[in-house]
């Protein structure tokens, strides 16, 4: 966290980072990567919040108010002025007011919201089961087609009795609107939020 006060250097974008979720992140302006190496350089994170209004790229967008913490866990520089990255969530926060900086990055003065961990009910056993299945396939598929190059895009470890990781996990690969992903974001209990995500899962008849 920036020493500032709490202080948070943001990167606007047209995608939802969940806790503990994993995105590849290709910076290519001039301030998100000056933004990135500060705060590699502090082993520090930043803040990943869905675009609201205005442009990915250039200018300045106007974010939702609740994002998520991004933690760099890999990096490459493959050519000038390119930096890939592979970045993990972290704690989910909320913006209490924004400010443009003078090379019009945005940073954010935040609070942290409280990272609640629910056992898996018994009820919500299949949408663990079938995610278990889900991941196993896309991993599976990606190290077929893409060999030493694949990246998988879940983490290592599996952490099926969480409630709110197995409803992250679903949060992110289910074909639904940003709009329905920040909702759930949005949401504090990790309960409700796998009830909504086993509703739509019993609704589309995938479990």
């Amino acid at each position: 966290m920036p020493e500032n006060e709490n202080w948070l250097p943001l990167f606007p974008l047209n995608a939802v980072l969940f806790p503990d979720g994993i995105l590849p992140l290709k910076v290519f302006e001039t301030r998100y990567i000056d933004m990135v190496r500060d705060c590699m350089k502090r082993k520090a994170p930043f803040g990943i919040v869905l675009i609201k209004s205005g442009p990915e790229v250039g200018g300045i967008a106007k974010p939702e108010t609740t994002g998520c913490l991004a933690h760099i866990v890999a990096w490459d520089a493959p050519q000038l002025g390119v930096l890939l990255l592979r970045i993990q969530g972290g704690a989910r926060f909320r913006i209490l007011e924004t400010r443009s900086e003078k090379d019009q990055h945005l940073t954010a003065r935040v609070e942290m919201l409280e990272t609640v961990s629910g056992v898996l009910l018994k009820q919500h056993q299949t949408c663990a089961d079938t995610l278990a299945l889900v991941i196993r396939d896309i991993n599976a598929k990606g190290r077929m087609e893409q060999g030493a190059d694949f990246d998988p895009p879940f983490p290592e470890t599996l952490q099926l009795h969480d409630a709110g990781w197995v409803a992250n996990r679903w949060s992110e690969i289910l074909p639904i609107p940003m709009k329905a992903r920040q909702k759930l974001l949005e949401l504090d209990d990790p309960q409700s939020r796998l009830t909504i995500i086993h509703q739509y899962l019993q609704q589309h008849h995938i479990v």
